[in-house]
């Protein structure tokens, strides 16, 4: 394997996870009130049926937040389609995104005096606003993201502007994003090696390469 030299990072469910009290205002307003592990058990299973659909040619862009919310609500509350439209609606606004975990600066200033740091994200536009509010911006030399350079991941076009971005070789960079169909799929086709960040676990089975957690990630890599 060629050393690494230069590192890009997922934002959603990577560097930055939902503020779950504003995403999930309208539903707590209905008196429900989904725990930690029902929310990774769906994620589990949307992220399954995702990766299916995905490497099947479905839509990437809003096929998951949609499949996810409609089995929360399955599961949760009686199926409404206006409720699941605002949390998808909620969840596509990249400031809603606000929650970081514990050591994720420091373990980004570590990695960033032995690696090149980037950041490749599906978001809206905003995504660099965003990383500036959470404090964590100045971690990345480049910041891509698709709602300003007109290609999603998968799409290896993506994972190329970033690397010229950052002057980058292909086969000397690592992608870590979570969700395999989009970003260890784009990251690869892309001829860049790749880590899944698995928080809830939907990958635990696979022989993927992943991690939990930034300190596991660092211990890999350091």
């Amino acid at each position: 394997m060629t050393p690494i030299k230069a590192v890009f990072f997922d934002v959603g469910n990577t560097l930055l996870f939902r503020h779950q009290e504003t995403i999930l205002a309208e539903l707590h307003r209905k008196g429900v009130f989904p725990t930690t592990a029902q929310m990774h058990a769906i994620e589990r299973r949307t992220k399954r049926e995702f990766d299916d659909s995905v490497m099947r040619g479905g839509d990437v862009d809003h096929g998951f937040w949609w499949a996810y919310y409609s089995h929360l609500l399955e599961e949760l509350s009686p199926q409404e389609d206006s409720l699941r439209d605002s949390l998808v609606t909620a969840t596509r606004i990249s400031g809603n995104w606000c929650d970081i975990l514990p050591g994720t600066r420091e373990v980004l200033r570590r990695l960033g005096r032995r690696y090149r740091l980037g950041v490749i994200s599906n978001a809206d536009g905003k995504i660099a606003d965003v990383l500036k509010i959470c404090g964590i911006a100045d971690c990345f030399i480049t910041i891509t993201d698709s709602g300003l350079v007109g290609y999603e991941k998968p799409n290896p076009a993506i994972f190329h502007a970033a690397l010229k971005g950052l002057g980058a070789n292909a086969a000397e960079s690592l992608y870590v994003g979570d969700v395999y169909s989009v970003d260890y799929f784009g990251a690869t086709r892309a001829g860049m090696e790749a880590i899944l960040f698995d928080v809830c676990g939907a990958y635990r089975d696979s022989a993927w390469p992943r991690v939990e957690s930034m300190q596991e990630l660092e211990a890999r890599l350091v």
